[in-house]
Order: C-alpha cells, then structure tokens, then sequence
C-alpha cells in the first residue's frame, strides 16, 4: 500500500511527535503467496475503509508487507478510533496493533512517497510484537496523553506486565480491553436497528435493576433495550458477559462478571514477608482480610504504584 498524496501538504520534511498505529496479520509470513494475496487485498480493503473519514494531509500510510504502519500527524485520539475501526471491519484476520506516541521524521522515500522514520515508529512496532492476535496494546506515552485529553479513557485500559524488547529496553503497555470493542459492537448495532425499524429511541426509557450475586452481577429489566443498555455500560468498564439476555417470565435477564471478584490477585512469598498484588485495590483488600483471619499481619498498608495495588504482610504463622 503507498503513501497517500500529500499534494496538499507543503512541510514534508520535518521532525514531529506523533501517534503511531503499527499492525500486522499473524502468521502472514508462513501461508502460502496465493493466500498471502488473498489475505493482503483483504486488509487493504479493511485498512481503506476505516481511514476513509480522515483527510489524506493528516496521516501517512507505509506498507509494511504483513501489515502497515500509519502515522497521525494530528489528534492522538484519532490513532485510536482508526484501530478500533479495523477490529470493527477486520473480521477473521488475525490483526494485532500497537500504538506509540513519539518523535518522527516526515520525509521522502527513494520512490518519493511519504515515509516517516524514528523512535516514534519503532517503539510502535515493538508495542505492537508483545501483542496477540486480536489485542491492541499502546505504550505508556500514549496512555498518559490520552488520559489528559478525557479521563474516561481509563476505562478502556488495563496495564500489562512490562515487556523487553531484543535492545533489552524495557516497555510499558496497556491493553484495550475486548469489552470495550464488544459494548461498541453493541451500541453501534442497536443504532441501525432503530433506524432500520425507524423507531425512535424512547423519551424515558426504563432502567434495568442489577443484583448483587457475589461472583457475578445479574441484570433483569421489562426490556430486553433497558437490559442491554446495562450490559453495554459495564462492558465499557472491562466486565465480561456470563450470560446473554434472554426471556424469563415477564422480564429480560442477563448475568456479567463481579469485576472486584474475579480479579487475580497475586501472592508472592519474599523471605519472611507475603506480598500481595493485583489490579485493584478491592481485591487486595479482600485477600488482606483472608490471610489476617489466618494470623499474617499487615507491614506495609495497600498503596497504588503503576497502576498496581500492593500490600506487605509479615509471614503467616
């Protein structure tokens, strides 16, 4: 895929911080070239579409054989609808995409396409290696800066363990969570919906109750609009749905995740010390109770670092 035109853009050369989306089809390289061609016409197609809103001037597209590097050369946030957009049209190839902000130089290539070099694009692609198929991680640059920007944004990420890269550089990521894409997914289909059925949404709709049932939350509704409208609120917040809503009586039910629950928490023995660590500070508190009510006490209180809540308890007697 060549760099789009910049006919229109009249500082090409130039030294910027940017955000860049760096993916790639897994497994590319071992397929065979007829599939290879089949897949990469495929990915063109998708990678078109979701760009098609935004102005060739504001991003430069480099085809990197198994994927394609993408610089946005204006809003970060624009770096993250547009990978969102290719999971939302990708459908079965197996993408993975990292997101980096960082410094770049905006040039010419030998072909004289637009070509961008530099930090900024190659931590991009080391983000984007520690991912899985179907997994967008961003770094920590990114991160912060999109947290400015609105801090509803926190909802959609959860940090990772700390990669190194084959320079022994050590990196920071967050993950998207797959909750969010599906809570989209969701919104974005009950909108056509009730446009195709030209059925305005309602004034006041009824909201559905959510009950407390330890490991999980259940959601019942007269609805199955006002449960799902539940489902999708805490799908943005990283729960995962246990059980699709379905008829039971007069009213609609659904089951999801406890999030406070369901956490992993990490125990860790360090000599005569018991560390314990997880993603929230609820779940730490509730492991802390537990191995108090076996005798440990506390050494050190629970306290947040990196987005990690950890406690220090003295060995269990």
């Amino acid at each position: 895929m060549s760099a789009p035109s910049t006919e229109h853009r009249t500082d090409t050369s130039r030294t910027l911080v940017c955000s860049v989306l760096f993916l790639d089809i897994a497994g590319y390289s071992q397929r065979a070239v007829t599939e290879q061609i089949r897949i990469k016409d495929r990915f063109n197609e998708v990678l078109a579409s979701s760009l098609a809103g935004l102005e060739a001037r504001d991003r430069v597209v480099i085809d990197t054989g198994d994927g394609a590097a993408i610089a946005f050369l204006d809003d970060p946030e624009r770096a993250l609808f547009a990978a969102l957009a290719i999971f939302d049209n990708v459908g079965e190839l197996a993408v993975r995409m990292g997101i980096n902000l960082g410094p770049v130089y905006l040039s010419k290539d030998i072909n004289g396409q637009d070509n961008v070099i530099g930090d900024g694009i190659n931590v991009a692609q080391r983000v984007m290696s520690f991912a899985q198929a179907g997994e967008l991680l961003v770094s920590r640059s990114f991160y912060e800066v999109v947290l400015l920007l609105s801090g509803e944004y926190s909802t959609m990420f959860h940090a990772k363990t700390s990669q190194t890269d084959k320079h022994n550089r050590v990196h920071e990521v967050y993950a998207v969570s797959q909750a969010v894409r599906v809570g989209r997914r969701v919104a974005e289909a009950q909108a056509r919906l009730r446009v195709q059925r030209r059925v305005p949404p309602p004034a006041a709709p009824q909201r559905a109750t959510v009950s407390d049932a330890g490991m999980h939350f259940i959601v019942s509704g007269a609805t199955r609009e006002s449960v799902d409208a539940e489902l999708a609120r805490f799908a943005a917040e990283g729960a995962k749905v246990i059980a699709a809503p379905e008829q039971v009586g007069a009213k609609w039910m659904a089951t999801f995740e406890n999030r406070r629950a369901s956490v992993r928490v990490n125990v860790e023995k360090l000599g005569m010390k018991t560390m314990v660590s997880a993603s929230t500070r609820e779940a730490v508190e509730a492991k802390v109770r537990e191995l108090v009510s076996f005798g440990a006490r506390i050494d050190q209180p629970i306290e947040e670092n990196g987005g990690v809540w950890t406690a220090v308890l003295d060995e269990v007697s």
